[in-house]
């Protein structure tokens, strides 16, 4: 698959949100073509995926006084290390009990290890589904031990950004390095484009993402970011006040481009979550 064609690929509308279920493995075998393999995907998911975002004050599950969050599944990258700082993985397993409280479901990078593991693990272990999409050749370096929930062997690097872009209602990108960096500025130059309208956020965990925050105030500034772009970024300290501003987000940055079949590959998708094209 080409750059190209995995951004088309990626912003499909995503799957209805699938039930908590046990960890397992849904490890998809190589196909002849990758768009066999994203039918074949498409289809395991929707096979379990009925029931809406449910969001508990108990903190799990579906008791309690519940609520209807936005988004069904958000997509988190980060860091296949823990990093030095405690911070940091405190931080990965606040924000993976913030997404069980308010009954999201999670899409992150399929590790096993490190800020992935952490947060993958928060979420699992509360009641939620977690999928976590991984390259083959990754597989012997990122996951160890049990998988956590089901996961997803794809063929390279372009069609896990594309799954893990069609899954998501919204992306939040944890502390991590060069690929996290990448994934990160990927999704957010689609929606300076218009490619999609979800919501991108940084947590911010002791001020990690000040020299990125700042650099990008430094190319508005010099004129090659527009103030509108600059505000499709939105981040926060904590994950419980970064997700409450992605729950309040309204796209407001528009370029007028039309895609090359956008309509038919849902780029653009109307979410039951609310995140529709204006």
């Amino acid at each position: 698959m080409t750059p190209t064609a995995a951004v088309v690929v990626a912003l499909e509308a995503p799957a209805p949100a699938p039930s908590p279920a046990p960890a397992a493995v849904a490890v998809a075998p190589a196909p002849s073509s990758t768009a066999g393999a994203e039918a074949d995907q498409e289809t395991a998911v929707e096979a379990g995926a009925d029931a809406p975002a449910q969001s508990s004050s108990g903190g799990g599950g579906d008791g309690g006084s519940e609520r209807r969050s936005r988004f069904r599944r958000i997509c988190v990258y980060c860091g296949s290390a823990k990093g030095k700082k405690p911070s940091y993985q405190d931080a990965a397993i606040n924000l993976g009990n913030q997404l069980v409280e308010r009954g999201i479901d999670l899409v992150y990078g399929g590790g096993s290890i490190g800020l992935m593991g952490l947060v993958s693990h928060a979420v699992h272990a509360g009641g939620r589904h977690v999928i976590g999409i991984i390259p083959r050749s990754l597989m012997p370096r990122e996951v160890t031990g049990d998988p956590v929930g089901e996961v997803r062997a794809v063929s390279g690097m372009h069609e896990r950004k594309a799954e893990m872009a069609r899954f998501a209602d919204a992306f939040i990108a944890l502390p991590g390095g060069y690929g996290t960096l990448e994934e990160l500025l990927e999704v957010i130059t689609w929606a300076q484009l218009g490619i999609h309208k979800k919501p991108v956020g940084l947590l911010n965990v002791d001020g990690f993402y000040d020299p990125l925050l700042s650099f990008i105030d430094l190319a508005v500034n010099e004129g090659f970011i527009t103030e509108e772009a600059r505000r499709i970024i939105i981040s926060a300290p904590t994950a419980k006040e970064l997700v409450m501003k992605l729950e309040d987000y309204v796209p407001e940055y528009d370029t007028g481009l039309v895609w090359e079949d956008q309509k038919q590959n849902g780029l653009v998708p109307e979410l039951e979550s609310g995140i529709t094209s204006s």
